[in-house]
């Protein structure tokens, strides 16, 4: 029996792990326990040394002192603070105004509006339950079908998980150990084409199905001009001239600075196309020059706030000026102003957003605190190396890797969030990823998009259980779950277009997070007596270490070859 203990400790712990899970018991407990118990099982049986569990105290400070880990309360404190000072209200009531007119108006707008919300706040339930309150009762108003709505408002509120500065992505780079902001980059694609899915099947239900997504009855379009007209050339003209001041700005910049990289010029473009926009929505506003018409006007001043605090988030984080955790406390900091300027910044405001931001911030601590544990003692059984040959004695090589591998993390979202997957087994199989000559960033990035679905999977994905709180009673359950399957359906697409098409996930020049050390220890040997001269032992890091030509020496370099 203890033989049989001894070779098959690692998937005795694995399977020992997928019960305590499945029991219900937390996550971060589970793993910490089945780490403990199998590395003093280990230890009891001769395999593993009692200095084993003596790394633990150093891997918990390890995690403390990640500095990577801090940009995860600090976007969650925006997040937080930016539902509940009503720009999601504002936001969704200018645009559903805007594309009103037109079948599923109200429903491109939550896919937009939640597109830019999973860009300033990257946190699902903030977006879900805004969208839920302000726009489900809107739709089911105006006769929109129960499961699409539903549905609409669930799929939009998940692309915080993939569109940066989103936790997941986060989580995916510290676990892999790659850089932040070169995941940010890399997703960015994917989630601007997921959202043009999302818009797309909206489109279709629109052509095909056209009672079940209504264009909104004149009497509910309050932003016409006293005319009667909408006021979209105004807005379009406006748009044109932004669009004609980013392109300048871009030519003139680029002739001054030919090395500049594509990021910091379109970064550095559409920043003077917004910010001359506002200017003169500004300008028309306080010298009443009658320029803009309402729905122009109030697109720029509920847009531009949002916009303004993608560009100081992102845009330096691209461009290289602020590191994600910068960029974090830049964007909680923006959060607080934009709030301010509403006048919702209350004491229960920042209390309550505190309350939350810690709760969140300890359960990924504690998860990846257990998660540690467990992998010590993992290793140490040389689980690593039975999920290596595991994975890579699959048929079909990459391809097969993948298959297998998303398939896994499809099933397993079913029952586990994306924190625990992503610390559980990511660990696992990023090993594996790599040694397949697969890049980490891009196989990141797929399993980002492959773990949005457990947000959407019925019956326990979390978001379906955030648009159920706040639905009206008239929406069944069957009806939330039924509208989650077709977006569900679009998220597997997108992780096979990725596969088919790996060119959509790319950075051009990836930031490179391995310590380059070069070390060289040079000794003379001895010299006659006569010389007068004493054996010296010299320790270098130096990429050359200068000494006498007469002296002989002797060289013992990491140098692949030595000059």
């Amino acid at each position: 029996m203890e033989q049989f203990l001894i070779a098959n400790m690692a998937p005795i712990m694995f399977g020992a792990l997928v019960v305590f899970l499945l029991s219900g018991f937390p996550v971060a407990f589970s793993l910490a326990a089945n780490g403990l118990f199998f590395g003093l099982l280990g230890i009891e049986l001769g395999l593993l040394q009692p200095a084993l569990l003596q790394a633990l105290p150093n891997r918990v400070f390890g995690i403390m002192a990640n500095d990577t880990l801090l940009a995860i309360p600090f976007f969650t404190f925006m997040g937080l603070i930016l539902e509940r000072s009503g720009m999601a209200e504002d936001l969704l009531d200018t645009i559903g105004q805007l594309f009103g007119p037109i079948r599923g108006g109200v429903a491109y707008a939550v896919i937009f509006v939640g597109a830019l919300l999973a860009a300033t706040t990257g946190v699902v339930a903030a977006s879900v339950i805004s969208m839920g309150l302000i726009s489900l009762p809107v739709m089911l108003r105006y006769g929109y079908d129960k499961r699409i709505a539903s549905g609409v408002i669930a799929a939009s509120g998940t692309l915080a998980q993939i569109i940066p500065p989103s936790l997941v992505l986060i989580v995916m780079a510290d676990q892999l150990g790659r850089s932040v902001g070169d995941m940010y980059k890399a997703a960015f694609v994917p989630g601007l084409l997921l959202t043009a899915m999302y818009a797309g099947y909206v489109l279709a239900i629109s052509i095909f199905k056209p009672h079940a997504v209504p264009a909104l009855p004149l009497e509910a379009r309050n932003l016409r001009e006293p005319n009667g007209k909408s006021g979209v050339v105004s807005l379009l003209v406006l748009v044109a001239l932004a669009t004609a001041a980013s392109f300048g700005f871009a030519e003139y910049y680029f002739s001054g600075h030919p090395t500049a990289k594509p990021d910091e010029i379109g970064i550095y473009s559409a920043g003077v196309g917004i910010i001359g926009a506002f200017v003169l929505a500004v300008l028309n506003r306080k010298l009443k020059l009658g320029l803009l018409s309402r729905m122009a006007e109030k697109v720029v001043f509920v847009l531009i706030p949002p916009l303004a605090l993608i560009f100081l988030v992102l845009g330096t984080i691209f461009v290289g000026i602020a590191t994600p955790t910068e960029g974090g406390g830049m964007g909680a900091a923006g959060a607080l102003i934009l709030a301010m300027m509403n006048r919702r910044l209350t004491f229960s405001l920042m209390k309550q957003a505190m309350d939350s931001t810690t709760r969140l911030s300890c359960f990924v601590v504690f998860i990846l605190i257990g998660s540690s544990v467990f992998g010590l003692t993992f290793r140490a059984v040389n689980g690593d190396l039975w999920v290596e040959h595991l994975l890579t004695s699959l048929p079909g090589g990459q391809m097969g890797f993948l298959i297998v591998v998303n398939l896994l993390f499809f099933g397993l979202a079913f029952f586990l969030d994306f924190f625990e997957l992503a610390f559980i087994l990511v660990p696992l199989v990023g090993p594996v990823a790599e040694k397949l000559g697969i890049d980490l960033i891009w196989f990141g990035v797929l399993l980002g998009v492959n773990m949005q679905t457990s947000f959407m999977h019925p019956p326990f994905g979390f978001a379906l259980f955030y648009l159920r709180s706040v639905a009206p009673r008239e929406v069944k359950t069957s009806d939330i779950y039924w509208g989650a399957v077709p977006f569900v359906l679009i998220q597997i697409i997108m992780v096979a277009l990725i596969i088919a098409f790996p060119n959509i996930v790319s950075v051009a020049e990836k930031t490179d997070m391995k310590e380059q050390l070069e070390l060289k220890i040079e000794t003379p040997m001895m010299q006659p007596e006569s010389s007068g001269s004493e054996p010296q032992l010299n320790f270098s890091t130096e990429g050359e270490t200068t000494a006498p030509s007469e002296e002989p020496q002797l060289n013992f370099s990491t140098d692949e070859e030595k000059k």
